[in-house]
């Protein structure tokens, strides 16, 4: 087996070069990655890498790196707060149905170095086990070679060139059916990807397993356009979730990013958008049995084709109650940007509403109506909400949407 390298950072943090393992080879791997994206994911320094807000995952040959949420600067960076935001983050992702356990609790954490990857496998390879003990579809698909009876479009030229010695056969296009097509190749690649970084833990031998179960197909290098041309239907729909997680795994593998035979998959997300998705999806579910409507990402046209949209909007009876922009950041004790205020208030006005509310994370804050400040036309007006990410036991709190929902 070989020894795999696991290092654990908070977002903002600062990852030197000969720490946990980090080579200057993982540093130039991660700098042609961060090319690749318009560099948003790191700010290179000439001895290491600083992270910006993105969390998530990302492998290197046998480097792991997991880049955890967290939003106090000055927080112990020991073990057991790495472990309570892994699980933050891990219970982020599934809320937001970026990622499917029952639990947590129930996702394998107590084995041997667990990280996120890892549960994005072991997922994937649950899908797929699924798939075969149902049974995987067939489907037609044209091929064109030599077969040894006429059948399909006998192609002249091909069949000529080919067949001047062998007068009994026919160079022909003809439909096939089987399994070896278009899905389960994508699918074949996810597992080769899975294979080859997931070698030296305990996911290995089990993908190898499914491997085994699996039909052998042709290999092929999906891109983006390649999911476009998968077909939809209700035949096909039981594969839903592995085609999705394969997706995610086929266009974050990256194995030529780097001069040298790296092989790399990086699985990030924007804090912003993860905590504006979270908010959101908490809300709607507390709402589903009152009178309050909420919306996320609705826009309004402002200036010469430019829209204007907040992260969420809460209507009771038809009219605007609140709304909210999301903020992944400590506030601590200073005062929001002139911008921040600016767009809350044109939000107002272009709302019709009389509070708006920028939603910052905090370790341990209560939202009040005390808190809304009136804008000097003495109609609208805004508030500084902090509101609490971790509960009592450690865990993310599930419970952020009543404390809004008391503002309205």
């Amino acid at each position: 087996m070989l020894k795999k390298d696991t290092i654990q950072v908070f977002e903002h943090s600062f990852l030197p070069i000969e720490k946990g393992g980090f080579e200057q080879r993982h540093f130039v791997a991660l700098s042609k990655l961060n090319a690749l994206h318009d560099y948003q994911y790191f700010d290179l320094k000439h001895n290491g890498v600083v992270f910006k807000q993105f969390v998530g995952v990302i492998q290197v040959d046998n480097l792991t790196i997991e880049i955890l949420p967290k939003i106090d600067r000055y927080e112990n960076e020991n073990k057991d707060n790495k472990t309570k935001w892994q699980k933050v983050l891990i219970e982020m992702l599934r809320v937001t149905k970026k990622l499917k356990i029952q639990q947590v609790g129930q996702a394998n954490v107590t084995k041997q170095s667990i990280h996120l990857l890892d549960i994005y496998f072991e997922w994937f390879l649950n899908e797929v086990q699924l798939l075969i003990h149902q049974g995987l579809i067939k489907q037609y698909y044209k091929e064109t070679g030599n077969v040894k009876a006429l059948k399909g479009k006998l192609e002249f030229a091909g069949h000529i060139q080919k067949n001047l010695v062998h007068k009994e056969r026919f160079y022909t296009t003809h439909q096939v059916y089987d399994k070896d097509h278009l899905i389960h190749q994508i699918l074949g690649q996810a597992l080769e990807i899975i294979s080859t970084l997931s070698k030296g833990n305990y996911l290995y031998s089990k993908c190898k397993t499914v491997q085994l179960d699996f039909p052998e197909v042709k290999s092929i290098k999906a891109n983006e356009n390649t999911f476009t041309k998968v077909p939809k239907s209700r035949k096909t729909a039981p594969y839903e979730n592995a085609l999705a997680i394969a997706r995610l795994i086929i266009l974050n593998y990256a194995p030529n990013i780097s001069s040298g035979s790296e092989k790399m998959l990086a699985l990030l997300f924007d804090m912003n958008s993860l905590w504006e998705e979270y908010v959101l999806v908490r809300l709607k579910q507390a709402c589903q049995d009152n009178d309050i409507t909420v919306y996320g990402q609705n826009s309004k046209p402002f200036w010469n084709s430019i829209t204007i949209r907040p992260d969420i909007i809460l209507k009771k009876n038809s009219k605007v109650v609140l709304i909210i922009d999301t903020k992944w950041k400590n506030i601590d004790n200073s005062k929001p940007s002139t911008q921040d205020l600016r767009q809350m208030y044109v939000y107002n006005d272009y709302w019709d509403s009389s509070r708006s509310l920028l939603l910052y994370p905090s370790q341990n804050a209560e939202l009040n109506n005390e808190s809304f400040v009136l804008f000097d036309d003495k109609i609208h007006s805004c508030s500084l909400g902090k509101i609490t990410v971790i509960n009592k036991l450690g865990d993310l709190d599930s419970n952020i949407a009543q404390s809004i929902l008391n503002l309205v």
